[in-house]
């Protein structure tokens, strides 16, 4: 089965993903895996380099691995907020084992490594007033699309938030529809 990976705000848990992802999962047939960040948001967006974080994710998608058959062509990565952003990061530096990423209201890349192409999905509220639209997902499209990288991009309604038919929107893409 497909792999999802799911990476929380800032200050967030894995544990918000399972209240709308969990029946999404079920219905798209994929695991999910939502780790923690090892501190109140993720390592890279703190200014450093990838360390506690990444070796935790590595680690936990290894124990995934162990207890599911789980298709390795087949792994994306998913983020709100911070663990957007972290997400785009992650992702654009592993392109090679994510084949995709669903960011939903990113405020950043934090990192210039580039390995793969994975195919990426931004949405965004336009009333977004923790990250506005203006200053991150505006900026971080247009580079990544000039950077050769297939982007989707939507703006919706709303603010820093992730409604339902958002997700949905995410969940459709992931399973290429």
């Amino acid at each position: 089965l497909p792999l999802v990976v799911l990476l929380h705000g800032a200050t967030g848990s894995g544990r918000g993903w399972f209240g709308s992802y969990a029946q999404r999962a079920d219905d798209a047939r994929v695991i999910l895996l939502a780790p923690d960040s090892r501190a109140y948001t993720w390592d890279a967006l703190e200014g450093e380099a990838f360390g506690r974080d990444v070796r935790f994710i590595e680690a936990a998608i290894a124990s995934a691995f162990d207890r599911c058959h789980i298709d390795a062509t087949r792994m994306s990565l998913v983020g709100f907020s911070d663990g957007a952003s972290y997400a785009l990061s992650l992702g654009l530096a592993n392109g090679d084992l994510f084949q995709k990423v669903v960011a939903y209201s990113p405020g950043m890349i934090a990192t210039d490594v580039r390995v793969g192409r994975p195919a990426i999905r931004i949405l965004h509220g336009v009333n977004d007033f923790v990250l506005p639209i203006e200053q991150t997902s505006r900026r971080i499209v247009p580079e990544l699309r000039a950077s050769g990288y297939s982007v989707t991009y939507t703006e919706f309604e709303g603010g820093h938030e992730v409604p339902s038919f958002v997700s949905d929107l995410g969940m459709a893409w992931l399973q290429g529809s």
